[in-house]
């Protein structure tokens, strides 16, 4: 699963799964762009990231995903410090717990902007370049793209448009040799949930519950959803295109008995 030389842009950077993912494709070769919200976190992330890297530190873009100017600057400053781009890892997102009875247009339009909208954006951006590159695309969905779970309306709705958008954009791009595949994690331990409003005794309660609602018997851990986009990214998946792979401890595959 060899990223050697090849430029990636990874979003959500900062912390959990894009932290994971940014000191693998550092450990396997990669040129990195990295960007995030948390400067703080994104340059403790890069210092680990240079730990392992024989390219030194990764590039460093901080900024919000939801507001146009700041994508637009994350693709431009990528650009011009690398010259070309080989893979795209739309990680970003956000939940918000929520029915539809109580989930109000305020949250749900946050969840949209940020795990559909913004991922449009970027990747209409970079295309071009990922086009010159013969490059490919993973995007980070959710088995609640694939599965429905009540409480977080919002959430599954944005992730099953990732997963189409994934299947579209991959039959769009395949004439041109650009690979676009998704992952589709379970439970993994991060701090989603927490930033979705969960408690610390109803997260610690949750994680125990997904004992029971894995096959595995088991929550995953970020370097587990790490190492599966990057074999998506490496030529070990040269003939994988428009998939959605669960990373799920067999969630995915589970029904109430």
């Amino acid at each position: 699963m060899a990223l050697l030389g090849k430029v990636a842009l990874i979003t959500g950077a900062s912390s959990g799964i894009g932290a994971a993912t940014s000191i693998l494709f550092a450990k396997l070769g990669a040129k990195l762009s990295l960007t995030g919200r948390n400067i703080q976190n994104l340059e403790e992330v890069a210092r680990q990231c240079a730990e392992h890297s024989q390219h030194g530190a990764p590039f460093l873009v901080a900024g919000e995903l939801t507001d146009e100017a700041d994508v637009e600057n994350i693709v431009k400053k990528t650009l011009a410090n690398f010259g070309s781009l080989d893979i795209l890892v739309n990680n970003a997102g956000v939940l918000e717990t929520g029915s539809i009875e109580n989930t109000s247009l305020e949250k749900f339009d946050k969840v949209m902007n940020c795990n559909v909208r913004a991922i449009f954006h970027l990747t209409t951006l970079c295309v071009p370049h990922l086009i010159s590159t013969k490059g490919n695309i993973v995007n980070v969905s959710s088995v609640n793209g694939i599965r429905a779970f009540a409480g977080v309306l919002a959430y599954n709705i944005s992730k099953s448009a990732v997963d189409q958008f994934t299947r579209c954009v991959a039959l769009e791009l395949a004439p041109k040799q650009v690979r676009v595949n998704s992952v589709n994690p379970g439970v993994v331990i991060t701090e989603l949930q927490k930033r979705g409003g969960m408690d610390q005794a109803a997260y610690a309660a949750f994680l125990e519950r997904a004992k029971t609602t894995h096959a595995l018997g088991r929550p995953g851990e970020p370097h587990e959803v790490a190492d599966a986009i990057a074999f998506l990214a490496s030529d070990a998946a040269s003939f994988i295109t428009g998939a959605n792979l669960p990373v799920d401890g067999g969630r995915h595959a589970m029904c109430p008995r």
